[in-house]
């Protein structure tokens, strides 16, 4: 009689993959859920025995699923896997795996689209991010905290329209919450990334259908760093996280804004250095900040960003929400069933779908 296949679920914190996986013969996978997150293998704060802990938790397993770039797999934590044989992973790109490493060791990666809906995980970030700029700016969380604490009002919401949102990337995602914040809040728009210019932003924004003024003005002004952090009102980050990009928005950046603005993060944790944002919201040097996304995730439970009573004493107001930007129930769940029509290719020995490399 033949050993079933051992396979992990990892990082499925609403359990939404557990249907889909228990459906696999029980005599041919021996599936295990795990929704909790161990500190990442490869951060910077990781000891010794907490690795020594996830190798463990995984050491085991021939398949692993993962949802992207929830726990990384860098190099030094695959050769610690010896009978990992296939990697699955949400999404169609993952910048927390070590592909080369993968590639190296023979073991195939594939990630899962929703084929229904192409695009459909920036329309739900660009969704939640003009829904968090909302929330920031109209005292949601706190008045309704307030309401159902039995108090009523006590801070005035400021309005968007011919204020000036400053989009720091101008890719995809940058241009979608651009066009709505413009069209339907009449704000004006600037945007700065290390390689954008004006004539390429021009391009973007034509081909994106951006309206043009009565006049034929531009649409948006591309501007410096400088110039965006200290003129908008709304500062919104839309680049990718990379070694480059990583740190972008540092000290000398926050210290330019106004102290009326909202800073608002719903790209990747790291692109900010978090000690000089908090140092910035401790002191109430803004008006509020609206972040979806995290240095470390989840967030422990003794973070700053979970313990601090953030809008009092002169703190700045601030909106969390736990990496949200992209988690719609039926893009999941086409991800998962795309994920064990793989793990059921992959024992039959037929080609996989979306492979990574």
């Amino acid at each position: 009689m033949s050993v079933p296949i051992k396979i992990v679920v990892l990082d499925d914190y609403q359990g939404i993959s557990e249907p889909k996986f228990k459906a696999l013969d029980p005599a041919q996978y021996d599936v295990t859920f795990i929704k909790d997150t161990l500190r990442p293998y490869n951060h910077k704060d990781t000891t010794q025995d907490v690795k020594d802990k996830l190798v463990a938790r995984l050491e085991t397993f021939t398949l692993i699923s993962t949802m992207r770039e929830r726990t990384p797999f860098p190099r030094e934590l695959i050769a610690r896997l010896p009978n990992l044989k296939l990697l699955l992973t949400t999404g169609n790109r993952n910048l927390a795996l070590d592909l080369d490493a993968f590639k190296e060791r023979g073991i195939p990666v594939v990630g899962a689209v929703d084929k229904a809906h192409p695009g459909v995980g920036s329309v739900s970030t660009t969704e939640h991010c003009v829904a968090m700029i909302l929330a920031a700016a109209r005292n949601i969380a706190q008045d309704d905290h307030e309401v159902k604490s039995g108090g009523w009002q006590t801070a005035s919401a400021i309005s968007l329209r011919g204020k000036i949102f400053g989009v720091v990337g101008l890719g995809r995602l940058g241009l979608a919450v651009a066009k709505i914040m413009h069209i339907a809040f009449g704000m004006r728009i600037v945007a700065w990334s290390p390689n954008l210019t004006q004539e390429t932003a021009d391009q973007q924004a034509k081909a994106a259908g951006f309206p043009t003024g009565s006049n034929g003005e531009k649409t948006f002004k591309v501007v410096s760093k400088e110039e965006l952090f200290s003129t908008s009102d709304i500062v919104s980050l839309h680049i990718v996280l990379s070694d480059r990009s990583r740190g972008s928005v540092a000290a000398k950046d926050l210290s330019l804004m106004k102290q009326t603005a909202i800073f608002v993060n719903t790209s990747r944790g790291p692109l900010v250095v978090e000690e000089d944002l908090l140092e910035v919201l401790e002191q109430g040097k803004i008006r509020a900040a609206a972040l979806d996304v995290f240095e470390l995730e989840p967030l422990p439970l003794d973070s700053r960003w979970r313990t601090t009573k953030w809008g009092r004493d002169g703190r700045s107001a601030v909106l969390l929400t736990p990496h949200m930007g992209y988690v719609e129930e039926s893009t999941l769940t086409a991800w998962y069933e795309q994920q064990v029509e793989n793990v059921q290719r992959w024992a039959r020995g037929e080609p996989l779908t979306q492979s990574l490399y």
